[in-house]
């Protein structure tokens, strides 16, 4: 598939539901949890548990209900993910959340290229540089900054979500490996609710509801939308469509969570996102 290539209308669409349900997990997380309808470790188990149940459901319509695949490994790196996401969230506004957990998603993967002998040219160099000064203004101490457990937290979760990608890399049936880490994944949720139980678990009608709309329809069905429509993007244009999601958070934030940008995000966005956005598209020249 070629540099140049352009999607179709129906790669287009499906790749816009995606990124609309990848936005729709950090705002669905941080309403449940900022209003106090459900806790962490339960939000945690239930969005693994609906996600596994939805991707059950999508295996079994597609006659490949055998062919779940997956591994321990990626299975462990997926629910560090999904509990550090929650437990952030308990004090992260959703687009701040978005823009920690993509940075961190995206520095690790660019940061497993380089260990593995990938050099970088000047303008993806300058572009890592640009991102690397937008996570540091945004972490920065000061009125603006983000809770620091709540960011080191997020980090952690996309450092974990990193490392899930880089080990499902590759594999020849991305939905059947997703479903089979699903699966594995549930137990380690049922795990963290129970040493949570001892301290404080909420679960009201209405954080049910989210937990089940972010695992079953964000998750599950947001990961399927996303495979789908790989298949008619080239690899530069995945991965620098997923820009669109933490701003889609930040946007969403503002309209349904009442939470107000301020200039400290919207530069270390621009920042973060543009840099990542160079090094993605600049490529280094063939030689000779």
């Amino acid at each position: 598939m070629s540099a140049t290539h352009r999607p179709d209308a129906k790669t287009l669409g499906l790749t816009a539901l995606a990124m609309v349900a990848f936005a729709a997990n950090s705002l669905l997380c941080r309403a449940a949890l900022a209003a106090g309808a459900m806790d962490a470790a339960s939000f945690t188990f239930v969005r693994l548990a609906s996600g596994a149940a939805m991707l059950w459901l999508l295996l079994a319509l597609s006659g490949k209900l055998r062919a779940a695949q997956g591994s321990w490994r990626a299975a462990f790196a997926l629910f560090a993910y999904a509990a550090g996401f929650s437990l952030a969230y308990r004090g992260l506004p959703a687009g701040t959340g978005a823009l920690l957990l993509f940075g961190a998603v995206q520095a690790t993967m660019i940061g497993a290229g380089l260990w593995r002998g990938e050099r970088f040219t000047r303008w993806q160099t300058l572009g890592f540089l640009l991102a690397l000064a937008g996570l540091i203004w945004l972490l920065a101490p000061g009125a603006a900054a983000p809770p620091p457990l709540g960011a080191g937290l997020m980090l952690a979760a996309g450092v974990a979500w990193g490392v899930y990608s880089l080990l499902g890399r590759g594999g020849a049936d991305p939905l059947a490996a997703t479903a089979g880490n699903f699966f594995r994944a549930v137990p380690m949720g049922l795990a963290l609710l129970a040493l949570a139980a001892p301290f404080s678990l909420t679960a009201s009608p209405q954080g049910l509801l989210l937990a089940l709309l972010s695992g079953a329809a964000a998750s599950g069905l947001g990961y399927a939308l996303w495979y789908a429509a790989l298949r008619g993007l080239t690899a530069a244009q995945g991965a620098t469509v997923q820009l669109s999601a933490p701003v889609l958070a930040a946007l969403g934030g503002a309209a349904l969570l009442g939470e107000t940008p301020g200039l400290r995000l919207v530069g270390a966005s621009a920042l973060v996102l543009g840099g990542v956005a160079l090094v993605i598209a600049a490529r280094r020249r063939p030689q000779g």
